[in-house]
């Protein structure tokens, strides 16, 4: 997969898959916008990355309509144009039915979902210039119900029959398709749901028993399947959601 002066924004960047992603585009040739909500966290992943002048900044909030107008603006600045956006901010509280509050409705929604769409939004005319494509990050939550995760599990199973609706959409001139990871040890998950319970040596058992595999993938094995539907390899792919789950979707 040959990435060389390919022009890329990945929201959701400053950490966790998405900053794994950067990586593995930085390291095939391309240029990088990072994208994180504040200044300070996404200047540290360009200074943590060390790839010069192929990172671009392009901090900002992705749960406002104006907030992904602007990130893909400043994106666009930097970049001189647009091969491919990755979608990959996200935000997951796990909590019951009972315990959801609007807060956190709004919270999950506006940036798993909202900010999925307007990003994609704003970056239309570039990737129409350039026949790029969309990745969205979804999640296994997406095709399948979790316990004390319906929220989340609204939000990304928008993701992924949004991804469809745009693909068809969008055909054939820009490409779109969404990722479906089950749990991947980034710091989310070991804040969250490990060193944040009661008990983290279980917690962390139940997670990796979780699916038939019986581990947790790793960032970049996630970024490699992203870059591979952004490349010419996948360029009979699109609609699709392509599932990283350890078999946890494949049923029982």
């Amino acid at each position: 997969m040959n990435f060389k002066d390919k022009l890329v924004l990945i929201t959701g960047s400053s950490r966790g898959i998405g900053k794994a992603t950067a990586l593995e585009f930085l390291e095939q040739g391309a240029i990088v916008a990072i994208n994180g909500r504040s200044k300070g966290s996404v200047n540290e992943t360009i200074e943590a990355l060390n790839f010069g002048d192929s990172l671009v900044s392009a901090p900002g909030d992705v749960s406002t309509v104006k907030g992904c107008e602007s990130v893909v603006s400043t994106a666009i600045s930097g970049l001189g144009g647009l091969d491919i956006l990755v979608n990959a901010a996200g935000i997951l509280y796990a909590t019951s039915i009972q315990e959801s509050s609007e807060e956190i409705w709004d919270q999950t929604l506006n940036i798993n979902l909202k900010g999925t769409f307007f990003c994609s939004q704003a970056a239309l005319p570039y990737l129409k210039e350039s026949g790029g494509n969309i990745i969205n990050v979804a999640s296994d939550a997406g095709l399948i119900g979790e316990k004390d995760l319906a929220v989340y599990c609204a939000s990304k199973g928008g993701v992924v029959n949004m991804t469809r609706a745009m693909a068809l959409e969008l055909a054939p001139e820009i490409r779109v398709n969404c990722i479906c990871p089950g749990y991947v040890d980034t710091d989310m998950i070991r804040r969250d749901f490990i060193d944040g319970s009661d008990d983290p040596e279980s917690a962390e058992n139940e997670i990796l028993n979780y699916a038939p595999l019986k581990r947790m993938a790793k960032p970049q094995e996630i970024a490699k399947a992203i870059l591979y539907l952004a490349s010419d390899d996948a360029v009979n792919i699109t609609g699709s959601a392509l599932q990283i789950d350890g078999g946890a979707t494949a049923g029982h």
